[in-house]
């Protein structure tokens, strides 16, 4: 026999095909077969009629809607059964039709922002290696090149072995840094590498970086200054060679990127209370806003062929917001195109008020 006539695979639609045959029939039997033969006074067959059919009609509305409700509550609710047990982990209560729908329209929403979360994952994945790649391969390209120059004669004349070894060696150097640096930040992912806090005068380590820097900010035509006089000391609690390594790193940023005969401030606030924000600020070329989110990113460069002519390994950036996150600190950026960037970050202040230097 045809399934279509198997009335046991869908009992609601039985059911409801025989509340209204029986409706149907109790309707007919009343109005035609006891109240017209009654010959009842004043009773209209017309308006008998009408009043059936109306009655009838509530009948089957109700009850096809009734049918119509039941069916899509079994529907959803297989739906939710064949969804895992992380799905399945709340009660839903099956005569709540909307309660059942709108959970699954959530669990819906739910699982396509982890779809979209897995894919930027794996975008994020597929750049990176792709990054990381060309960074290790124009060292080791280089260096290659350069050996393969001696092995095949160059060896023997002293000048050129001397040059075209000096070269691999900066190529080796690059290698060597692109590696600890990677490691860094891995070291602050897992958690292995934590910050050492001590108190020092922010002031003191400002100048340090000012010392470093002195040569490259001479040979790029850009002075370092703070942007006022500070005449009392600042102390901080931090871990002292950490933030000296973000300084650095956002100083050589600026230099690398400066105008000519451009400035590079520093300036120290207070942020709240607690806390003051340190700021390094230039009148360099600037960032176009859209690459502010992903600035932090490692090997994220906004010019390829430009930041890779400038040097460094591409993780500077990265460093500096692992390190920051290490203290439990805020990092921010903000810049015009052709103006300037400002980075700054913030620092816990000292418990104590005065400190020996």
């Amino acid at each position: 026999m045809p399934s279509i006539f198997k009335l046991s695979y869908n009992p609601q639609a039985f059911r409801t095909s025989l509340l209204v045959s029986l409706s149907a029939f109790a309707l007919d039997l009343l109005f035609f077969h006891i109240i017209i033969p009654s010959n009842i006074e004043g009773i209209n067959v017309i308006v008998l009629s009408i009043l059936y059919y109306l009655i009838l009609f509530l009948i089957i509305r109700y009850s096809i809607e009734i049918y119509i409700k039941l069916y899509l509550e079994r529907g959803v609710k297989k739906v939710l059964d064949e969804l895992n047990e992380e799905i399945l982990k709340d009660t839903y209560d099956e005569k709540d039709l909307e309660k059942l729908t709108l959970n699954l329209i959530q669990k819906a929403r739910e699982r396509t922002s982890e779809i979209n979360v897995l894919k930027d994952q794996e975008n994020y994945r597929r750049e990176f290696l792709g990054n990381i790649s060309h960074e290790l391969k124009t060292p080791l390209f280089t260096i290659q090149g350069y050996i393969l120059t001696l092995v095949e004669g160059a060896m023997k004349d002293k000048k050129v072995r001397d040059k075209y070894l000096k070269r691999a060696a900066k190529g080796v150097e690059r290698l060597i840094a692109i590696v600890k640096d990677l490691d860094l930040i891995t070291q602050f992912e897992s958690g292995i590498k934590t910050v050492d806090k001590t108190d020092f005068n922010v002031f003191d380590l400002i100048d340090n970086v000012f010392e470093l820097m002195e040569f490259e900010s001479e040979k790029n035509t850009i002075s370092l200054k703070y942007d006022k006089d500070y005449i009392e000391p600042i102390f901080v609690n931090a871990d002292q060679e950490r933030i000296l390594q973000v300084l650095t790193n956002l100083v050589v940023n600026s230099l690398k990127y400066g105008i000519e005969n451009g400035f590079t401030k520093v300036s120290v606030e207070e942020f709240n209370n607690d806390k003051i924000i340190v700021k390094v600020a230039d009148n360099g070329e600037g960032i176009d806003e859209q690459h502010l989110p992903r600035l932090f990113e490692r090997f994220y460069r906004i010019d390829k062929n430009r930041s890779r002519k400038k040097g460094g390994s591409g993780l500077g950036l990265s460093i500096v917001k692992h390190i920051i996150e290490a203290h439990q600190e805020q990092i921010f950026v903000k810049s015009d195109l052709g103006i300037g960037t400002e980075f700054s970050f913030t620092l816990q202040k000292s418990n104590s008020k005065q400190i020996e230097s």
